[in-house]
């Protein structure tokens, strides 16, 4: 490229060079150059009172505790029904009216059957 009657070869390594620290100059000025700050008013935070439940609020959550409260116990009776249950299954009952229980072992054979 002929740029005032001098030949330029922009392959060379002092043409690269120069373009790299033009490049990165650039960039080091344009990223401290000051621009224009916008001061924000702080922001003012107002104090909020504190819950304070009335009469009715304590009522709600003591019924509400009763509710889990009977839920619990219900829970509670359908699990040993459950245990119950299970025990009957476990057992053997023969003809005769006699019965044998099964002794469930983890890992055994009918833990293996029933998996």
């Amino acid at each position: 490229m002929k740029f005032w009657n001098i030949n330029i070869c922009l392959t060379s390594p002092k043409s690269i060079m120069v373009i790299i620290s033009l490049l990165l100059s650039t960039i080091v000025i344009a990223s401290v150059w000051p621009s224009k700050t916008k001061v924000e008013k702080p922001i003012e935070v107002k104090e909020k009172a504190i819950w304070e439940p009335t009469e009715e609020d304590i009522a709600f959550q003591d019924s509400m505790f009763c509710i889990i409260e009977r839920t619990q116990l219900d829970l509670d009776t359908i699990r040993a029904g459950i245990d119950r249950i299970l025990y009957k299954l476990e057992r053997f009952d023969y003809p005769d009216g006699s019965y044998d229980s099964i002794r469930y072992v983890k890992g055994g054979k009918i833990d293996k059957r029933r998996n």
